[in-house]
């Protein structure tokens, strides 16, 4: 799995920390053969034998020109098997996605677009900062629909200061008469430095109530589901099987392999005689990410090798947001010497989160229940302990 990230972005939303650079000229060239070489070093140092998926991130990266995509993509085929049916998602903004970009997309070989809407309410679109309309988003998503069917998704953010639950029902059933395959809902999180969490935190706009929030959330996921959405990831859903192959191999800690500046990875770095499954973290700022690959073909800052705990902290932490789990295979794979049974079917958190409704270890492995996707991130912590101390 490759995740290469383009850092730009044509100005700074109201709620976004995201590594994102505004800046008067972009060198797509540049970039451009930096991740080309990034991703040819990385590929030799990991040894990857064949690419499942691939993800443009950002940024905006429906900024860059379809022929630097191109580009990566060659370089991915080049170096190793890049099956004909792997999924290429592209992230696009609609304020970017033109019907001649996209098509351009398409033909770079982008198979599967996710697109930053957001919000389909012109008030709600300029508290966020974002320079695209509600009807513009509604273009883009219907041109998207048209190049990419089936394999459009879109973004939507709930939470917002002053939003109500009707109001947020409303959106939600206007994206539904758009986007009937894939949609991504996010809490809004107010993130220190932004100018949406300064707006908050001083006083000009309302705090969201948490019982409100928890509402919106309930009401969007029994709206999906009843809609005929799987609810398959905390913050996902598809329809027609239409999941992000892409994030679930996230979800299920495979390998991927981060380029592009602020770019994370988490792959065994066979190439350099290591045999342990590596944290990596690209250098942040694109021109001197630039710099460190020009001069030695990568630009990865931060390198830590994981222990087996963390391993096996990242497998629960990230499979439990998902409807499948933690399967007894999965685990397996990273405790051959442990398994789900001995660590969480003794008396203990996970057997009272199950006596509670919460939880449940069975012959697919540990997972939570519809209830407990809601509650995870207040569950995790005793499930950890209770692994620390297996």
């Amino acid at each position: 799995t490759w995740c290469p990230q383009w850092p730009y972005c044509r100005k700074r939303c109201s709620y976004c920390n995201f590594n994102k650079y505004v800046v008067p000229a972009v060198d797509e060239a540049a970039m451009g053969a930096c991740l080309v070489r990034e991703v040819l070093t990385l590929l030799r140092l990991s040894q990857v034998q064949s690419v499942t998926s691939v993800f443009f991130g950002g940024g905006t990266p429906s900024l860059a020109s379809p022929g630097t995509v191109a580009g990566v993509l060659e370089a991915i085929a080049g170096a190793a098997h890049l099956p004909a049916g792997a999924e290429v998602t592209l992230e696009a903004n609609p304020s970017s996605a033109s019907p001649q970009r996209l098509a351009g997309f398409r033909a770079a070989g982008v198979n599967r677009l996710s697109i930053g809407v957001q919000s389909l309410d012109d008030a709600e679109l300029r508290l966020l900062g974002r320079e695209h309309t509600a009807a513009e988003a509604q273009r883009a998503v219907e041109l998207a629909g048209g190049l990419f069917p089936g394999r459009t998704s879109m973004d939507l953010i709930f939470g917002l200061p002053g939003q109500s639950r009707d109001a947020w029902a409303r959106g939600l059933e206007v994206a539904l008469g758009l986007c009937d395959h894939h949609i991504s809902l996010y809490q809004l999180t107010l993130e220190r430095g932004t100018a949406l969490a300064a707006q908050v935190w001083g006083g000009k706009l309302p705090t969201p109530p948490q019982d409100l929030l928890a509402d919106m959330y309930h009401t969007a996921c029994a709206t999906l589901v009843s809609a005929g959405f799987r609810h398959y990831e905390v913050s996902n859903f598809a329809r027609k099987g239409a999941l992000s192959t892409h994030n679930l191999s996230y979800w299920r800690a495979e390998q991927y392999i981060g380029v592009g500046p602020g770019a994370h990875g988490r792959f065994v770095p066979w190439g350099e005689g290591v045999c342990s499954r590596e944290a990596r973290v690209q250098t942040l700022e694109p021109d001197a990410w630039m710099r460190e690959v020009q001069s030695r073909g990568h630009g990865t800052r931060r390198r830590v090798v994981l222990s087996p705990l963390e391993q096996l902290e990242e497998v629960l932490a990230l499979g439990l947001r998902t409807d499948e789990g933690v399967t007894h295979q999965r685990w397996g794979r990273f405790s051959p010497d442990l398994s789900l049974e001995a660590v969480f079917g003794v008396p203990g958190e996970a057997a009272e989160l199950q006596r509670q409704g919460w939880l449940v270890l069975d012959g697919g492995g540990l997972r939570c229940r519809r209830e407990g996707l809601a509650l995870l991130d207040s569950l995790l912590p005793d499930l950890l302990c209770q692994l620390q101390r297996g």
